[in-house]
């Protein structure tokens, strides 16, 4: 009941505002913008950069994984073949040391896709990070004192949607982004410098 109560105040205040929120060189001043935060990584040259980065590298990753599977199950025919020219301890003694083997691997793969999801999710924030000027600057421009992401957003008019614009503004300001360093990610054992 509180929803359809809120929705019928959105709209009240929606169909209500237009003569209070002003026009200026064709774009709507509104304290409140949208965005589609995926669009701007997903759609903009320095995002798709990054995001062809990471495919690439998750590519090898997963070819290299393939590799070591193909290599594992060749080793254990291998061990199989070999299993009637045996003796049973000398069998146990190199089933053991290969299933050790496969452990170790299995466990220096899952550091490697676990170092690759934290790298992603670093790209990800990096990319945010250096774009929030930028849409600190359509803020400014179009009067807003906030921005939120249009999948937290229940109902809203598509003119305070800035998408389009913040992405034309990201590939002028960044292009693909790739004469930027990251950055380095924050040491929690640091202390804030004072503002």
């Amino acid at each position: 009941m509180r929803l359809i109560a809120l929705i019928l105040s959105l709209v009240t205040v929606l169909s209500v505002a237009p003569p209070v929120l002003a026009q200026n060189l064709g774009q709507l001043v509104s304290p409140i913008l949208t965005i589609d935060r995926e669009a701007l990584f997903e759609q903009s040259r320095f995002g798709q950069r990054v995001s062809s980065d990471l495919d690439a590298e998750s590519a090898a990753l997963s070819e290299e994984t393939r590799k070591i599977e193909q290599e594992l199950e060749a080793e254990e025919q291998a061990l199989t073949d070999q299993r009637d020219s045996m003796t049973a301890e000398e069998f146990r003694a190199a089933a053991d040391a290969f299933d050790a083997r496969v452990v170790q691997l299995r466990n220096d793969r899952d550091a490697a896709q676990s170092d690759f999801v934290r790298r992603f999710e670093t790209a990800q924030r990096d990319f945010y990070n250096r774009i929030g000027p930028a849409l600190g600057q359509i803020m400014q421009q179009r009067g807003a004192v906030v921005l939120l992401d249009k999948r937290s957003v229940l109902l809203a008019a598509n003119a305070i949607d800035v998408t389009e614009e913040a992405i034309a503004l990201i590939d002028e300001t960044f292009g693909e982004g790739s004469n930027l360093v990251p950055e380095a990610p924050a040491d929690p054992d640091t202390p804030a410098a004072p503002e």
